[in-house]
């Protein structure tokens, strides 16, 4: 069975843990701008925080002219060999959620890994299977 990445919201906090998680885990840096989720303040700050992380619709890969992109398990991830950077993938992600660095060759999108699950402290994020 394959697994699911559960987002909640409403229950973030902002405290960014998830973002820092990620960076660790793909970059082994401390550093939530290198993250493949991004936790983004609602206008109003009443209206708290929003998560944004890739849904795995695989956009991505259909657009890449480069076929960098390849789908695995229901998870779609990026060759860093074969990408050229060109940004057609980031462009046309419908949820905005593959992410660029200036200091990363390749856009920055996730694999539904569980270690920002793991260190959310509200439940925001679940993986289920």
């Amino acid at each position: 069975m394959e697994k699911k990445l559960i987002v909640n919201s409403d229950l973030c906090t902002g405290c960014l843990l998830c973002e820092v998680a990620c960076s660790n885990v793909k970059f082994n840096v401390n550093n939530p701008k290198k993250a493949a989720i991004g936790i983004i303040k609602k206008k109003v700050e009443s209206e708290g925080f929003e998560i944004i992380v890739c849904k795995q619709c695989g956009i991505c890969m259909d657009v890449c002219p480069q076929d960098a992109i390849y789908e695995k398990d229901g998870i779609y991830y990026i060759n860093a060999d074969k990408c050229t950077n060109c940004g057609i993938c980031v462009e046309k992600c419908p949820n905005s959620s593959m992410f660029v660095h200036e200091e990363i060759e390749h856009p920055i999108k996730c694999d539904w890994c569980g270690k920002c699950v793991e260190l959310c402290p509200t439940g925001a994020l679940e993986i289920r299977s």
